[in-house]
């Protein structure tokens, strides 16, 4: 799938998507079911972005005005009606302007953000990359052992515990933070200031 930077399709929910991180999704709404039918045959992705103000179901909501592409890496229909997909985050977005069109479906028209370059770990941020690289060990591990082949990690196949900005997204997505906490670690554009905001709130509460 290509990025796009024109109108997209908006998905808004009580969540917040980081690039490379992985999203399952259940579709049974028809405005969603057709937009992902829409997507997967356009090989295109969708927006995710989390609410302001308003339901997951129903009126279009309001969202704010940073979201994530997701990209559709897998789906099932197990039951008529109902789409399960695993999505993985592409680029951050910008919104600049929303519609939203008869069947409720919101679409805005926006800007890419610039990707995080690759950017090697620090010596004083190693211990953020090797806790973490045991969580996603033990979790994968405990799912593995709960669930066997049924079990789907929710992280991204390929670890990038090197990457500063890699890990300071999956501590963002995991960390038990308010939503709006975590919706403005996803606009911090500074890599090295994300991290060191998750690396303060490991060393506070005692997980490193």
């Amino acid at each position: 799938m290509n990025d796009r930077s024109d109108w997209i399709p908006l998905f808004t929910l009580n969540t917040v998507l980081f690039p490379d991180g992985i999203l399952p999704l259940k579709v049974f709404e028809p405005r969603y079911l057709d937009m992902v039918r829409d997507c997967m045959k356009e090989r295109v992705p969708f927006g995710v972005v989390l609410i302001r103000a308003g339901q997951e179901i129903g009126i279009a909501a309001d969202p704010e005005t940073v979201g994530c592409l997701a990209h559709i890496i897998d789906w099932d229909a197990q039951q008529l009606g109902v789409l399960l997909l695993r999505t993985q985050g592409g680029r951050r977005f910008r919104i600049i302007e929303t519609r939203t069109r008869p069947n409720k479906l919101l679409e805005a028209r926006i800007d890419l953000m610039p990707a995080d370059e690759p950017l090697r770990i620090m010596d004083r941020h190693t211990a953020c990359a090797r806790t973490l690289g045991l969580i996603i060990e033990d979790i994968n591990m405990r799912g593995r052992d709960e669930l066997g082949e049924d079990f789907e990690s929710p992280f991204p196949d390929r670890l990038k515990l090197e990457d500063a900005g890699w890990v300071a997204n999956r501590w963002s997505e995991i960390l038990p933070i308010p939503l709006k906490a975590r919706q403005r670690l996803l606009e911090l554009q500074d890599v090295p200031a994300r991290l060191a905001i998750v690396h303060e709130y490991l060393l506070q509460h005692h997980i490193l």
